[in-house]
């Protein structure tokens, strides 16, 4: 066992203290890519999205100009992130207007790729 799968078994075990305590915890594990997650009771979907988007999001940052599909995760999460924020509310003028250019840049990005493919081929 690694020391990772060494530490879930020991956050298990922990996590049994406080259900005991009527504390409800649900823990998802990635034992192989070393992740563990950890949702209180008051967890939503909406929630969860948001959080697991902020990965994809910080990816898109870091990553940057240096892959060639950076610009696509980049607006997709730009545009899910104005979905989100908004989900419970309606777009605004300013909200569509960004989602529009988002799409634009995408597309622009999608034929970039294309474009770069047929030239390879």
């Amino acid at each position: 066992m690694t020391n990772f799968e060494n530490f879930y078994h020991d956050l298990l075990e922990l996590s049994k203290k406080y259900e005991q305590q009527n504390t409800p915890l649900k823990i998802e594990k990635d034992l192989e890519n070393d992740i563990v997650k950890i949702f209180g009771e008051k967890i939503t979907s909406l929630a969860r999205a948001k959080n697991g988007l902020n990965d994809v999001t910080e990816l898109a940052y870091a990553t940057a100009e240096h892959h060639p599909y950076w610009n696509l995760l980049y607006n997709c999460s730009e545009i899910a992130n104005s979905i989100l924020e908004k989900w419970r509310d309606s777009l605004s003028e300013d909200d569509l207007s960004d989602i529009e250019w988002a799409l634009r840049e995408l597309n622009q990005s999608l034929e970039k790729i294309k474009n770069k493919n047929s030239s390879d081929s």
